[in-house]
């Protein structure tokens, strides 16, 4: 499976991002999480932004280095890879019990209904504080023709480090 992987991080000059790698055998989610606390050992939020396979989306978040929230598009996601396991393998509950209605999508999706064909689990809720809710995180998951790297653009670009993200990969 092909995955990039780029930590968000907020420190004291704001938002700085970086790409982390995680090809090699990570044990289980604390390295990952080291690997993330590495990106700022002092920021105040670190998420971590995994894609794999234009398919599925994995969201860390720390904050102040601690609290470990994950959110996963799609639970299929740890069973079709070891990194997925790693990632999702300890999230037991799905992420919301909802459906996703198309009121809940921005005016611009108004045209087309959002239809739940993943099965997201983890907190859906981990970045709601910085503008991205559980209902939108899951309609943009759930979009119709979204890719992961689209999604963590759009989320990015509410965060206010999109052209950050934005360079990192066309890096």
């Amino acid at each position: 499976m092909s995955t990039f992987a780029a930590a968000a991080t907020m420190g004291k000059d704001g938002w700085s991002v970086s790409e982390l790698t995680l090809q090699s055998r990570l044990l289980d989610i604390d390295e990952v999480t080291d690997r993330l606390r590495d990106a700022d050992p002092d920021a105040s939020v670190s998420l971590l932004f995994v894609e794999a396979d234009d398919q599925y989306l994995v969201i860390i978040r720390l904050d102040e280095g601690e609290d470990l929230r994950v959110f996963g598009s799609d639970a299929a996601y740890a069973e079709e890879s070891w990194l997925g396991e790693v990632l999702l393998g300890d999230l037991e509950t799905p992420a919301l019990e909802i459906d996703v209605p198309a009121s809940a999508q921005t005016a611009e999706d108004e045209s087309s209904a959002v239809e739940l064909d993943a099965d997201p689990l983890g907190d859906a809720d981990l970045l709601a504080d910085l503008g991205v809710g559980a209902q939108k995180l899951i309609t943009l998951c759930a979009r119709d023709g979204m890719l992961p790297s689209d999604v963590t653009a759009e989320i990015c670009q509410r965060l206010g480090c999109g052209d950050e993200m934005e360079e990192l990969r066309d890096s």
